[in-house]
């Protein structure tokens, strides 16, 4: 039978391939972004307890009132944002899904929407495979600023939205109060909609604010705000997140929901609710991941391979011309089989990469992990 896909040039995410590699050869995994070590003792409680308790059938459609509730109380704690939980709030299966879903919600064949590159690797296909055509604007090195003038031009009638993310990745930097300023005059008296994948919310440091979409009504009167549990708590295999959006936009979304995933793991929704009414558990993660990116930064000091600031996020860019002339994805792989040390290439988050020869290190682990990624990059 011949078979005509509708994502010819889509492979195995990168993320997949460099685990997958650090595997095979025994290697220090700092590509794919997730913590080697567990959550907090608490929440494995509650979620035992809730499991003991009998919640182990379908959840809401929607997601449970209770989670729902934290994250409207979590959105005003710390922005000041009014939305209802019942009508404005849905728990996800993770963010790409709730990504994937509001892409699918709103774009149809023809419609263009803006993505900033480098751009995490999930946007792109969700656009294409609903018959959207991306328009790149590429972030300006090495701070990786947005050219909101480049914005402007391709801004016309046929962009159905605009695609951010912040804090970002790969780039480990931020969007300021001035940013979301310009981007709220750019899209006054259009119909353009806005998505903000702000899945590490909590992870910006050095006494900065984060500058979420809800906290400017303009932007978040026609915004889609996706954020992941699994960043917040330590629990990626978790795969649960949230959006947040008007009631008329929540209700699109939802029809699309119901039939993706339907609904998202019952007595871990509840879980996350009890354990997130505090907040310290969710305000306290910038002073955790700040205290580690530190740390990975002293042990390399001196080293060939050079760092980028990193205002947010748990990663890590650092700059390695001074080390190699070879390609990122070649040095990747050949660090990885070689010195046992994975890493992300940056120019896969890009359609066509600048020249730049940037590696991006996960630094959400253990100390020892660390220190023995960092003993590796200053013998480079």
């Amino acid at each position: 039978m011949q078979f005509s896909s509708k994502l010819p040039q889509v492979g195995t995410t990168i993320f997949s391939t460099m685990s997958a590699l650090a595997r095979e050869h025994q290697a220090i995994n700092l590509s794919q972004g997730f913590p080697d070590f567990d959550c907090h003792p608490q929440l494995l409680a509650l979620a035992t307890h809730y499991m003991k308790q009998g919640f182990n059938q379908y959840a809401p459609m929607p997601g449970v009132m209770p989670l729902r509730e934290t994250v409207a109380h979590l959105l005003y704690n710390c922005y000041g944002a009014n939305y209802n939980p019942d009508t404005e709030i849905t728990i996800t299966a993770g963010a790409t899904q709730g990504i994937y879903t509001t892409l699918a919600s709103l774009v149809k064949s023809g419609d263009e929407v803006i993505v900033f590159q480098p751009a995490y690797d999930c946007y792109v296909p969700a656009i294409e495979v609903h018959g959207g055509i991306p328009v790149y604007c590429t972030l300006k090195a090495p701070h990786f600023t947005i050219d909101w003038q480049e914005v402007q031009q391709k801004l016309n009638a046929n962009t159905r939205a605009i695609l951010i993310n912040s804090p970002h990745n790969p780039s480990g930097t931020t969007l300021s109060e001035n940013d979301l300023r310009q981007l709220q005059t750019l899209l006054q008296n259009t119909n353009t909609f806005l998505i903000s994948d702000e899945v590490y919310e909590h992870t910006v440091f050095d006494e900065q604010l984060h500058q979420s979409v809800a906290r400017f009504p303009d932007l978040a009167a026609r915004a889609f705000i996706i954020s992941s549990f699994g960043k917040t708590v330590h629990t990626t295999g978790w795969k649960i997140g949230y959006v947040a959006a008007p009631a008329p936009l929540t209700q699109e979304f939802r029809k699309l929901h119901q039939f993706l995933v339907f609904a998202v793991n019952h007595p871990l929704q509840l879980a996350l609710s009890d354990f997130l009414n505090d907040a310290s558990n969710y305000n306290e993660l910038k002073i955790f991941y700040q205290n580690k990116r530190d740390f990975f930064l002293k042990q390399i000091q001196g080293a060939k391979l050079k760092p980028l600031h990193t205002a947010g996020t748990y990663f890590q860019l650092l700059d390695y011309s001074a080390y190699s002339e070879a390609s990122d994805t070649e040095l990747a792989i050949r660090l990885t089989k070689e010195q046992k040390l994975a890493a992300i290439p940056l120019s896969v988050f890009y359609k066509t990469p600048p020249p730049q020869q940037l590696l991006r290190f996960c630094f959400a682990k253990k100390e020892e992990t660390l220190e023995k990624a960092a003993e590796i990059i200053q013998r480079l």
